[in-house]
C-alpha cells in the first residue's frame, strides 16, 4: 500500500492539445486532448487522424452521435480498440465522463482527477457544467465570441467565451483554456481579442496536471 501510495503522490498528467478547432474549423484540427501519464495514453475527442497511429490506452468522446464519430471508431478500430463514453482508470489518475447541456441527447465532458490537481475536459456545452466549479484546468467550449450559438428548435447550443469566462472566474477555475474555437472567435482573435479570464488553445501545447 505504501508504494500505491507513493505512485499516487508522484503522478503528474501531461495534456496535450491535439487540436482546438470547432466542427468544420477552417483554420484548426477537431479539439482534441491527449493526457498521458506513466505508461498510461488516453486520447479525448478529437479527429479521426488524431492519435497519428500512435498506441493509445483508450479514446474517449464527449458525444457519441457527433459527426466526427465515424471517422473516430474507423480509427479507433485501427488501433484495435473501442472509441466511446467510458470512465479510465490507472495508476492513480481517474478520467469521468460527467454530463453537459449541450443538445437533445446525451453528452458529457470530462472530469480529470490525480490526488492533487482537476482538470476538466468539456469542449461544447449551453450551459456552463457546475461539475467545473474550482478545477484547476479547464478546457472549455468556444464556438461562440461575445454571444452564445444557439441550435435550431432551442434544443441546445454552444455558450460564447465572454459568458463561459465570467463563470469560470466566478466559480474559481483556476485555469481556463478556450479548446473549441469557432468562426466568430477565429474573427476576434484576427482582430486581437483576447478573453477577459482565460487563453486561447494552441495546438501542440502541453498543460501539465499535478
Amino acid at each position: 500500500m505504501r508504494g500505491r501510495d507513493l505512485d499516487r503522490r508522484m503522478t503528474a498528467v501531461r495534456l496535450s492539445l491535439v487540436g482546438v478547432g470547432a466542427m468544420n474549423s477552417p483554420r484548426y484540427r477537431p479539439a482534441g486532448l491527449l493526457a498521458s501519464w506513466q505508461d498510461n495514453r488516453v486520447l479525448l475527442d478529437g479527429g479521426g487522424d488524431a492519435a497519428g497511429g500512435e498506441r493509445l490506452d483508450g479514446w474517449l468522446v464527449c458525444d457519441e452521435r457527433a459527426e466526427l464519430m465515424p471517422q473516430i471508431r474507423h480509427a479507433a478500430r485501427g488501433l484495435r480498440m473501442t472509441a466511446g463514453v467510458a470512465v479510465y482508470e490507472a495508476a492513480g489518475v481517474e478520467i469521468v465522463p460527467l454530463p453537459v447541456s449541450h443538445t437533445s441527447h446525451p453528452t458529457y465532458g470530462y472530469l480529470i482527477s490525480t490526488d492533487r490537481a482537476q482538470a476538466a475536459w468539456a469542449p461544447e456545452f449551453w450551459a456552463f457544467p457546475a461539475w467545473a466549479a474550482g478545477v484547476d484546468l479547464m478546457f472549455a467550449d468556444a464556438a461562440g465570441w461575445d454571444r452564445p450559438i444557439r441550435f435550431a428548435g432551442g434544443v441546445g447550443g454552444h455558450a460564447s467565451v465572454l459568458q463561459v469566462a465570467r463563470q469560470a472566474r466566478d466559480l474559481q477555475v483556476g485555469r481556463l483554456v478556450f479548446a473549441h474555437i469557432g468562426r466568430p472567435s477565429i474573427r476576434a482573435i484576427d482582430r486581437g481579442e483576447r478573453p477577459p479570464f482565460g487563453e486561447w488553445g494552441v495546438e501542440g501545447r502541453t498543460y501539465p496536471l499535478g
